[in-house]
């Protein structure tokens, strides 16, 4: 069946990029990405309506007053991610499953909005510890802006209840099989 909603969310640094993005490998799930909509500046490694579409702020805002978002937050002051209608509607007219590499406040609501037709799947790391040293391994993000994303992920982890399935991602191998077939498990439903 085509049309679900996959939804992956973690805290920076645990690991659901690579989830997703082995995902998207697996043909017969026939899984297509749902690209977010943000404000924050493009990574060199970033392409413009592949990875997100990248928008200004006062473009972010006109779309909000337009309704044109399922989901949006402020992440940070001034840095806006969400997911635009229009998104959904292109992946479903493709009649393919929808799959979402997203933050966990966006994740509960797509969740909570699309309740039987959503998987919501939280990436756990297994401790802080070890997060903290995955993204100090990027080398993207000062150390300021690390302790940033730990304090946030600490929050973030409070939120793992509200997931329909938890995947702690010590090692990625156990974590990629375990994500496949929650995923399997979720499309033959």
């Amino acid at each position: 069946m085509a049309g679900k909603l996959i939804i992956f969310s973690a805290p920076s640094g645990a690991g659901k990029t690579t989830i997703v993005k082995h995902l998207l490998k697996i043909k017969d799930l026939k899984l297509e990405f749902s690209i977010s909509a943000c404000t924050r500046k493009r990574r060199e490694n970033e392409v413009n309506n592949k990875d997100y579409y990248f928008l200004s702020v006062d473009e972010f805002q006109a779309k909000i007053e337009d309704n044109a978002f399922i989901e949006w937050e402020e992440v940070y002051k001034n840095q806006y991610y969400g997911t635009l209608r229009s998104e959904i509607d292109r992946i479903k007219a493709n009649n393919n499953n929808i799959i979402f590499d997203i933050d966990v406040r966006g994740g509960v609501n797509i969740k909570n909005q699309f309740r039987d037709d959503a998987l919501a799947v939280f990436v756990m790391p297994p401790s802080i510890e070890e997060l903290s040293e995955r993204l100090a391994s990027r080398g993207t993000d000062s150390e300021k802006k690390i302790q940033k994303r730990l304090k946030k992920a600490i929050y973030e982890m409070k939120f793992a209840n509200k997931f329909d399935k938890i995947i702690i991602n010590k090692d990625l191998d156990n974590a990629l099989k375990k994500a496949e077939e929650i995923v399997r498990e979720f499309l033959n439903n």
